[in-house]
Parts: C-alpha cells; structure tokens; sequence
C-alpha cells in the first residue's frame, strides 16, 4: 500500500520521502523510475516506526534534509489475525504500539512544524474494519478506529493554522496483508460489495493524493471510504 502511494504521488509531481525499515527491491525499482521521469521526487530514509522514542530525531532529520514538510500520510501498520481471548498480549501491545501511538507521535512532531510553516496536509490510513466488525480482527480495528477518532478532533485543532487531517479507510485490497485470504473468502467479500469487485491499491493512493491536492482544500475531520461499496 505504502509503495502504491508513493508511486502516485511522485508521479503527481511531489517530492516524496518513503519511510520503513528496509528498502526493498520493489522500492529501489519504484526510486528508480522516478527517478527517470522526476529526477529527486522519490526518497528512502531508514527507520523503524516502533521505535517510538527516536521519532522526534527523524522529524528533526527530515528538516533538516528535505525542508519545510508540506504532507504526511501515516499508512504504515501491522496486523495479527486472532481472537482475543487467545492473542498473546505482546501482540496487542505491539499493535496499538505500531498503528496507533506511532502514528500520533510522528503526527506530533510534524504538525509543530506544519503549524510553523502556516498550514499542512494530514492523512491518516484507516480501515472499514474500524466501523464495521470482523471476526479476528477486534485489536486491529481497535487501532483503526483510534486513527478515525484521531483525525476528527486533530482537524478541529490545527484547522485554524491552515492543517487538513483526513482518513482514508480501505476495504480488503490486494496487500500483502490480504494474501492469506482464501479464494472462497475473496470471492465472498466481491459478492457482498455494492460494485461486485475489490478495491485496488491504486484506487487508495487515488483517494490520498485527492486529499493532499488542492481540490480538497475544504475537506477536513472527514473519512474517505474506498471498498468497492462493501460497508455501503
């Protein structure tokens, strides 16, 4: 997903910084494409967003290196199938840890520097599992639900400095997050989507670029759904 968006956005003609852990080899591909066609729009920095104590240096790096930050998209996160009752609890721990206080505490130190800037664009990835339920899937939609919550009141606070927060929330698409899903269950998921299909990875980077784009300069605090219709 974080790659799709990158892809999207460099091609959009922003100057893109990918962050996680490794740079893989559809990364290096992806950075070497753009930079083809945009010389400098596509970057790779190194960092584990679990490490939530070290989140203020990158910020502090990021400035350094690139300047004034005008977008963030909080798209990284994790997921451990399981019902509660028998999910270790160091699996919870370490999915609130990565897809909620993450992102909140990267969010923190970038809009201080937005706020400084006169203004900013904040995505948030969500989910549809953050409204609607899913066996299995309780802590995650949990931390999901978090980011939705996160967003709207965050909207209220930084909209008067010229901040747009925004979710997006995508339905099942085809991540690696979504490979173990059977082919019954594919095909039960298409059948009970209004459009008959699922989203795909470029109709969220789609949905992210919209909401970082000045034509939605007067949307904020609100959730984009893209799920081919399945909660309609």
């Amino acid at each position: 997903m974080g790659l799709g968006i990158a892809r999207k956005l460099a091609a959009a003609g922003y100057r893109v910084i990918a962050v996680a852990r490794t740079q893989n080899s559809q990364l290096t591909e992806a950075i070497e494409e753009a930079e083809l066609k945009n010389p400098g729009s596509l970057h790779f920095v190194p960092f584990d967003l679990g490490e939530i104590e070290n989140i203020a240096t990158l910020v502090g790096k990021l400035r350094k290196d690139f300047g004034a930050i005008y977008g963030l998209v909080n798209n990284a996160g994790i997921s451990f199938d399981g019902v509660l009752a028998l999910m270790p609890t160091s699996q919870i721990e370490q999915l609130v840890r990565v897809n909620t206080l993450s992102p909140i505490v990267l969010t923190k130190y970038i809009v201080r520097s937005m706020m400084a800037d006169g203004g900013g664009r904040i995505v948030n990835l969500a989910s549809i599992t953050a409204f609607t339920g899913y066996s299995g899937l309780s802590v995650y939609g949990a931390t999901k639900a978090s980011l939705i919550g996160f967003s709207r009141s965050l909207a209220r606070e930084v909209g008067r400095v010229g901040v747009n927060v925004n979710s997006v929330a995508p339905g099942f698409v085809d991540t690696d997050m979504t490979h173990g899903l059977k082919a019954e269950q594919r095909q039960q998921i298409e059948r009970r989507s209004a459009l008959r299909r699922l989203a795909d990875i470029d109709d969220v980077a789609n949905a992210v670029e919209y909401l970082l784009s000045d034509k939605a300069k007067n949307i904020t605090g609100t959730v984009l759904t893209v799920d081919a219709g399945n909660t309609a």
